[in-house]
């Protein structure tokens, strides 16, 4: 059988997705803190600059990736004049123009489920899949727009994954990748030493399980760098990628536009 990476170890590609799952089962109630104090609060704004050049207008078709807790999707849901959500905010009615449509998904229920409870909790209630990412079950072309923050380094086969998302898209259409990638030099020795040291240590205290934060950092470093990444979009069929660094490249923003 095949073999990929879980982190830093090898396992079966069969194995992987449900390791993940497992991960995301665990760290799904505390996953909205956890992100606040391993960031320091920064996540908020690179899912605020995704969503800026984003630039969703009312009545696009958007679907969210591993969309977790829901913080994109609901600013998309905004921006597109889903129904119960205007322009002014969440729950406030609707301006004129044409209503849009933006899909919830993640291929873990758990996170899913907590994603639409905080949704439901805001007043705005938005289509939601179970899925994976390497088999949407959606028709070509359908979506303006395709969007996964913090999730394609989790996908067992990141080509396949992407592939699919071009599929979807119809031609023009544009994904966001906001992924963790590779720092600036200098920071390297003290990103490592945080990673490693303190991010598992923060998930035992406050999450209650370091090993999978352990596992998330030792997956930020198999994910592949910026200059890989967008040679792999391309490849995908996306003709034009732009690569915005985050964070000194601790983050990038990918944008790739579909021929």
């Amino acid at each position: 059988m095949a073999q990929t990476h879980f982190g830093y170890q090898h396992v079966d590609e069969a194995a992987k997705a449900s390791r993940v799952r497992s991960v995301f089962d665990s760290v799904a109630s505390r996953y909205d803190v956890m992100n606040d104090v391993l960031s320091m609060g920064l996540h908020r704004a690179w899912k605020a600059y995704a969503v800026a050049v984003a630039d969703v207008r009312p009545g696009q078709r958007v679907l969210d990736i591993a969309g977790g807790t829901g913080d994109l999707a609901l600013a998309f849901a905004k921006a597109a004049r889903v129904g119960g959500v205007g322009a002014g905010g969440a729950g406030e009615p609707q301006q004129e123009g044409a209503a849009g449509e933006v899909w919830l998904t993640d291929i873990n229920e758990k996170m899913l489920a907590t994603g639409r409870d905080r949704l439901l909790d805001k007043g705005v209630a938005l289509p939601t899949a179970v899925c994976d990412a390497e088999k949407l079950p959606f028709a070509d072309g359908r979506f303006d727009l395709v969007s996964v923050a913090f999730g394609l380094r989790n996908m067992t086969h990141k080509e396949r994954a992407l592939a699919e998302m071009a599929r979807v898209l119809r031609p023009g259409g544009r994904l966001l990748v906001l992924e963790f990638s590779k720092p600036a030099g200098p920071l390297q020795a003290p990103y490592d030493f945080y990673s490693f040291k303190v991010m598992p240590l923060l998930g035992r205290l406050i999450a209650g399980d370091g090993d999978s934060y352990r596992y998330l950092a030792e997956s930020i470093r198999m994910h592949p760098d910026q200059g890989t990444l967008k040679t792999m979009m391309k490849a995908a069929g996306f003709g034009h990628v732009d690569v915005h660094n985050l964070a000194a490249g601790i983050v990038a923003l990918h944008v790739g536009v579909k021929c």
